[in-house]
């Protein structure tokens, strides 16, 4: 090959490259253009935002923050570093547990008297383990109307990264600080048929693991730190393993603590088998057998009808 052809391949191989990129920058200009020029209709807006990387938020969000007459904070500080960051000059006020009783009746005349507000937490989504939950209540209440912007969660993104089951789950928030308290709330959980998602804090994560050992048993457990930052890290095995692990450890950071369900002991193919000849000793056929072992046993059917035609062909 001569080096104009060398050449003329390089160009084609970088305008290949090129072109996709150019052609995305292009489209999401055209959208957030869009989205700008659509008015924004009264309401309260619960808009999330990044939990760590802040890439992580929509371009809707983006462009209901940059309209907003008024965004509505935990931490204006803490909130002014992400709409800085997208060149965004909305007028910021503050809303958290501590005002929430003098602000909730100020912010539904805003929006009684035709203004928008954007409800953001310090991270992820709003209402979840933050005060909004009161005020998108008495706004709808209220007559008027709340709008959501969906989009980052740490509890989506923790259940995501645990390797845990995902089908059913239920999401505690944070436990209680003191250790009885703690301890009792997690016994009333402790037979809950799903995983467990909590936050906590890296001051008190080792205790509350010890607390769950004590009561929940050694189960499969995941501590996710500063998901989606610079220093993320996941460290799960059972509980007893967590335990020592961060024995020698000093965790810093936001903590996202996941918890399997209850350990389901072991059916052998014995038992199984013996069920399997209580009900064919009743007249019962293989077939009804087979469905109702599958069942009372919560197995698999491969499994119960395999053994099934094994005890049958022995029978015979």
């Amino acid at each position: 090959m001569s080096k104009e052809d060398q050449t003329e391949e390089k160009s084609i191989e970088v305008t290949g490259l090129r072109e996709p990129k150019e052609r995305t920058v292009t489209r999401v200009s055209d959208v957030m253009d869009e989205l700008l020029n659509q008015p924004l209709v009264p309401a309260l807006y619960l808009v999330a935002t990044p939990i760590g990387h802040l890439a992580d938020i929509s371009l809707r969000a983006l462009s209901i923050l940059a309209k907003a007459d008024f965004v509505a904070a935990e931490d204006t500080r803490h909130s002014r570093k992400l709409l800085q960051n997208y060149g965004i000059s909305s007028e910021m006020i503050s809303y958290h547990d501590h005002n929430g009783d003098q602000m909730r009746p100020k912010i539904i005349k805003m929006i009684k008297d035709g203004r928008s507000v954007a409800l953001i937490s310090d991270a992820g989504t709003p209402l979840i383990s933050d005060p909004g939950y009161k005020l998108a209540k008495l706004v709808r209440e209220a007559g008027l109307r709340v709008e959501v912007a969906p989009g980052a969660s740490s509890v989506m993104a923790g259940i995501c990264l645990s390797g845990l089951p995902t089908n059913t789950f239920l999401f505690e928030g944070f436990l209680p600080a003191k250790q009885v308290a703690r301890c009792k709330r997690l016994d009333t959980l402790k037979n809950t048929q799903g995983t467990l998602v909590f936050f906590e804090t890296a001051k008190r994560i080792s205790a509350v693991i010890d607390d769950a050992l004590t009561v929940l048993g050694d189960r499969e457990a995941t501590v996710l730190r500063e998901l989606t930052k610079v220093h993320e890290e996941v460290i799960d095995g059972k509980l007893s393993e967590l335990k020592s692990e961060l024995e020698k450890r000093d965790l810093k950071g936001e903590i996202v603590f996941i918890v399997g369900p209850p350990l389901i002991a072991e059916i052998t193919d014995e038992e199984i088998t013996e069920a399997l000849k209580n009900h064919l000793s009743e007249g019962a056929s293989v077939r009804d057998s087979v469905s109702d072992v599958m069942t009372g046993m919560n197995l698999p059917k491969k499994r119960v009808y395999d053994l099934a035609l094994k005890l049958k062909k022995e029978l015979d």
